[in-house]
């Protein structure tokens, strides 16, 4: 005979794992606020005299083992060094996040640039990052790829303040690194291949998106009026922007004829598919390759709705990313000028 009613038992099953989950972050936020204190007083010790820091080395070895015997694993040197580094990078005790962990926090130490590693803080605690997500979006570039967007300002903008308001073009990365899929040995993949890989890895996919979004079918139909069908490869919705996101996967170099498809993807979308009160649909035209004269000299020069972003199979160096931000911006401004000239002329 069954005596325990089953809203019950999940209700106390809620009880516990709430419990749990208010238990390991209150540990988290203790364990940090503890290495930052260690961190602090490691420094002013060393900052005492010349000689002290002159033999800071010798500091924390000896620090080390006495720590090590009394409380065992978790105070070795390289550990006591991180907890220094870490009251050197966020001096300001009162302003650490509860929301992140002490390998969080680890993983920040590396990014050198504040306005990156604010930027990066604020994301990680805004959409609970995990750390292995956290180390992903850093390793990937992720802020210094947004830097490269239409609007270069907006992850500065960013780290200081969370209500801003978003516009496409904000949210749009050049490139897409998607060395998650594992296809970058793969030679003579096909679009359905890389279709399917996407949807395998489908959160890890979210996430280099960015903020917001949401997967909605794929693969999706839309018919005119004569009975032609036509299948969009992705469908996403961006609950921030308020408007749905038709992605169409390319294998080779962006051309007018996929512009123009995208173009027309759009508008049927936005008469057959859009409801009443959405933002204008977005679409992003996926591709190995982009062609900078196409996107000068198409629609997507100008266009607020569909963009062309490079996709990548491989993490780039920082010498490949830097002179993949200096195009970008070199071709901003390139169009920034024609635009200011077609006003004074």
């Amino acid at each position: 005979m069954n005596l325990v009613n089953k809203n019950l038992y999940e209700s106390i099953k809620q009880l516990i794992e709430q419990a749990r989950s208010n238990i390991y972050k209150t540990v988290n936020s203790v364990l940090v606020i503890t290495y930052w204190e260690i961190g602090k007083k490691i420094v002013e010790e060393e900052q005492l005299g010349e000689k002290r820091a002159e033999y800071g080395s010798e500091l924390l070895k000896e620090l080390s083992q006495k720590l090590t015997n009394d409380f065992g694993k978790g105070f070795d040197q390289s550990n006591l060094r991180y907890m220094r580094l870490f009251y050197f990078t966020f001096p300001i005790r009162d302003a650490l996040r509860h929301e992140l962990s002490w390998t969080h926090y680890r993983t920040l130490l590396q990014v050198k640039n504040e306005n990156a590693r604010n930027f990066y803080i604020a994301e990680c605690a805004e959409n609970n990052w995990s750390t292995r997500q956290l180390e992903r979006q850093i390793t990937s570039f992720y802020y210094e790829r947004l830097l490269a967007s239409q609007n270069k300002n907006l992850v500065k903008k960013e780290a200081e303040q969370n209500n801003i308001q978003l516009k496409p073009q904000d949210l749009i990365k050049n490139p897409y690194i998607l060395e998650f899929l594992d296809l970058k040995e793969k030679k003579d993949y096909l679009e359905r291949d890389l279709e399917k890989a996407i949807l395998d890895k489908l959160q890890e996919f979210l996430l280099e998106l960015g903020k917001g979004f949401s997967f909605v079918a794929r693969q999706q139909r839309i018919t005119t009026d004569a009975g032609q069908h036509y299948y969009i490869d992705l469908v996403f919705y961006n609950y921030l922007l308020k408007c749905f996101v038709i992605i169409d996967l390319k294998i080779g170099t962006l051309t007018a004829q996929d512009v123009g498809q995208m173009d027309m993807y759009v508008r049927l979308y936005e008469i057959l598919k859009k409801p009443k009160g959405d933002n204008p649909t977005i679409g992003i035209i996926l591709c190995s390759k982009r062609d900078e004269t196409i996107v000068q000299f198409s629609m997507l020069n100008e266009s607020e709705q569909i963009f062309a972003s490079q996709y990548q199979l491989y993490l780039p160096t920082q010498e490949q990313l830097k002179h993949l931000i200096e195009t970008e911006l070199e071709f901003l401004e390139q169009e920034n000028r024609l635009k200011n000239n077609e006003k004074e002329a």
